[in-house]
């Protein structure tokens, strides 16, 4: 009996049923050092999707990409001692090259706060320069002591972007709209996602900011997902990097800086907020295939006719492919191809040609509908439409049933063990904040009561998501 398509049920053991669908899924595979991950093909493919699509909205947000090393001298982080602080702990340190010890070590990219400042002090002299708006795509390396594939690892992918602005008000705006317009727009419309947004709390805040503002998500064992984040950094790498410019009237000011970043983490929680028993589940904007076309079995004129129709699909614009690997059992690659999540299956078999139809059989739902051969490019792109938003709907509407107001911390518990819960921030306060830790239970943002997003961490009236976390 091929067991190959058998995931562990989610129910019985979620990190089991995770670990299932990486492998069977073949998305990544654990890497030689303790923390490492190899990304597989089809894994890989989803990052270049996302990486494709917040790109985009990146460049529409005006930034610019550029890169940095990814070796940064030791004193550059010893210049910010609430950044150093915060990331001692994971940094990994070189203190050897070429045969000999480094006169200085260097640090291992953890993030570039420090280095793309020190070149900000180069690049900024005038008003004229600002705002300045860099972003990179890069790896970075944080020594994780409990590594899970593509949510903790030593070494992940992501991108990091970089501002400079006149006003802390400008700043502010800058790193709310990346908030909105590039992570929540992409996050709900392409990965079919919903996220909670707010501030973070003190506590949680980035090291060296002065406000954090966050995505959350609720994967399908109820536990929270911090999706991405956007800084406000104030002045403080200013002053230490000496970022400064000539302002309109001729004086010498510091600069507002902001910094903001997703990163692969992104795949895990794509596998986690809509994945079930089958595998993934992969919404059709995001999907490397979007329709795989398969041949039933090798009889006369089957295959001709999937590539076919297959480059029919492709001229509509539907990212497809053909499975004619016939020798295979037709089962065994279906239960493959829904592994994957791919939204689409079009099936045809010398019966279906004879007829000149195709059965779709489609990933959500696992309805299945006969159409005329002539006819699969329309339905298919219908389709395609009804499945993002299906998807959209039934996480949101999932996450919505496992968030509980509460007015206590006993409640706050209690709810926590099955999803979020939503408290006054006036009723549990910082001291609340740190007896439910004690509990791994963390606030994963502050917002307003209507969920929307605050001016500040500050703003009175604040609700405290809390939840268990990744």
């Amino acid at each position: 009996m091929d067991t190959r398509g058998v995931l562990t049920p989610q129910n019985e053991d979620f990190p089991r049923w995770y670990q299932d669908v990486l492998n069977k899924a073949e998305l990544a595979d654990n890497g030689p050092v303790r923390g490492t991950m190899v990304i597989r093909p089809y894994g890989y493919a989803l990052w270049e999707r996302m990486q494709a699509e917040v790109d985009r909205r990146i460049k529409q947000a005006g930034a610019d990409n550029a890169y940095f090393p990814l070796f940064i001298p030791e004193s550059y982080l010893d210049r910010e001692s609430d950044h150093v602080e915060g990331f001692s702990p994971e940094l990994a340190v070189v203190t050897m090259g070429g045969g000999r010890e480094l006169a200085e070590p260097v640090v291992v990219r953890p993030t570039s706060e420090t280095i793309i400042n020190a070149y900000f002090s180069k690049w900024v002299q005038s008003h004229r320069d600002l705002p300045l708006l860099i972003n990179q795509w890069a790896n970075v390396v944080r020594w994780e002591m409990r590594p899970r594939i593509f949510l903790r690892t030593t070494e992940f992918l992501w991108q990091e972007g970089h501002t400079a602005h006149a006003t802390r008000q400008e700043a502010r705006d800058y790193a709310a709209r990346i908030l909105h317009d590039v992570y929540q727009d992409f996050m709900e419309s392409v990965l079919a996602v919903p996220v909670l947004i707010g501030y973070k709390t003190e506590a949680e805040r980035f090291p060296g900011a002065i406000n954090s503002m966050c995505l959350e998500a609720m994967m399908r064992d109820g536990k929270a997902l911090q999706m991405g984040t956007s800084h406000e950094l104030g002045q403080s790498f200013a002053a230490m990097f000496d970022i400064t410019y000539l302002d309109a009237d001729g004086k010498q000011a510091h600069v507002w800086q902001t910094s903001w970043g997703v990163s692969s983490r992104m795949v895990g929680g794509l596998i986690m907020a809509h994945g079930d028993d089958r595998g993934l589940v992969v919404p059709p904007k995001l999907a490397p295939v979007q329709a795989v076309v398969i041949a039933v079995r090798d009889a006369e004129g089957v295959v001709e006719a999937c590539h076919r129709l297959s480059g029919e699909l492709a001229a509509a614009g539907i990212r497809a492919r053909v499975d004619d690997k016939t020798g295979s059992g037709f089962g065994r690659r279906a239960t493959d191809w829904e592994l994957k999540g791919v939204p689409i299956r079009v099936e045809i078999g010398p019966r279906d040609l004879e007829q000149h139809q195709a059965t779709l059989a489609f990933r959500t739902g696992g309805e299945k509908q006969t159409v005329n051969l002539s006819e699969v490019p329309e339905q298919v792109e219908a389709m395609l439409g009804r499945i993002q938003q299906r998807i959209l709907s039934d996480a949101t509407a999932w996450r919505d049933s496992r968030i509980a107001d509460a007015g206590t911390q006993a409640e706050v518990r209690e709810a926590s063990s099955t999803g979020f819960a939503r408290i006054p921030w006036a009723r549990l306060g910082p001291e609340g904040e740190a007896a439910l830790a004690e509990d791994a239970i963390t606030v994963r943002c502050l917002q307003r009561p209507d969920g929307s997003l605050p001016h500040s961490s500050g703003e009175p009236d604040l609700i405290a998501v809390c939840g268990r976390s990744y």
